[in-house]
């Protein structure tokens, strides 16, 4: 069975499901700074993705696991997996060492202006309009308000070589969302399938820079690995390919903003940071571009088939 959706404004739930990625994407900076000390950067990934995979691994046998039909999906499938973790992960991973956490979100907000671009040249429902481009820059007005002027001034220092990595990063990730309109498959089973791809391609490339995988790790970094595993690698994947179907990849990426509001958010909860009415300005911004994004005539959805 196919599944054929065009692409619709977003809904209350629409955006209610871009906040909660947003969140579960944030927290897994979190459980890394927990983890990572004791796996290292690159089997982290690693460890994740698989956990990922074998998280989903049940279901999408039990809905029966769906296979690419042709030599074409299975090139967009694994580039779509390599562009979304192998590369991405390792890029940010080697920038992150030399250039400061707010350098990097603000590197990494440029990826809503990527898809905007992107797809307006290689989709033909999701253009570029002023109400998109109005959002985009309300979101990096967001992000520039949470990071600050040191950030900004930043951009001037750190190795080229670094931020270069991490822009390729961002763009990575704009055009694996692009391949994910062009696959026919549901959104569960094709996380599953390029999660296990994913964990195909990291767990030799770990053995090659870090050797031996972590032995003896203690409780509280396997739970870190584990809900790495389960929530932002696993569930925020089906809920990115499910949005990017539906509402379209420039529209999605919006939720990219929110993650450094977000992780500036649980340090005020979880670490006891004060709350600024910076944050509460940038959030402000953020939801700002959202709902500017939300505006526009509805389309209809025609669907047909399985849709999980």
């Amino acid at each position: 069975m196919s599944q054929i959706q065009t692409l619709r404004a977003p809904t209350r739930l629409d955006l209610a499901l871009m906040l909660a990625t947003a969140l579960i994407w944030a927290s897994a900076f979190v459980a890394i700074r927990v983890a990572v000390p004791e796996t290292g950067p690159v089997w982290l990934a690693a460890i994740r993705v698989t956990v990922g995979f074998l998280v989903l691994l049940p279901y999408a046998i039990w809905r029966g696991m769906m296979w690419p039909s042709s030599r074409g999906q299975w090139a967009m499938i694994c580039g779509m997996a390599v562009l979304n973790m192998v590369i991405p992960f390792s890029l940010i991973a080697w920038g992150g060492k030399t250039l400061e956490a707010g350098v990097l979100s603000l590197l990494m907000g440029v990826g809503p202006f990527f898809a905007l671009i992107g797809s307006h040249f290689m989709t033909d429902d999701d253009r570029l309009t002023p109400r998109k481009l109005v959002s985009v820059a309300l979101g990096l007005a967001g992000i520039l308000v949470v990071v600050g002027p040191s950030a900004v001034a930043g951009l001037g220092a750190g190795p080229l070589e670094a931020k270069l990595a991490v822009l390729g990063a961002s763009l990575c990730y704009v055009t694996a969302g692009l391949l994910i309109r062009r696959i026919d498959m549901p959104p569960v089973r094709l996380a599953c399938l390029a999660l296990g791809l994913g964990a195909a391609a990291l767990i030799p490339i770990a053995f090659l820079t870090e050797s031996a995988p972590p032995m003896g790790l203690s409780g509280t970094t396997m739970a870190a690995l584990f809900y790495l595993g389960a929530f932002p690698t696993g569930l925020a994947y089906i809920l990115r390919f499910h949005l990017i179907r539906t509402i379209g990849y420039t529209r999605f990426s919006l939720s990219i903003n929110l993650i450094p509001v977000f992780g500036v958010a649980l340090g005020v909860i979880l670490l006891g940071e004060p709350l600024s009415l910076t944050l509460i300005l940038a959030l402000a911004l953020v939801l700002a571009g959202l709902f500017v994004a939300g505006g526009g005539k509805r389309q209809s959805v025609s669907q047909t088939g399985e849709n999980a």
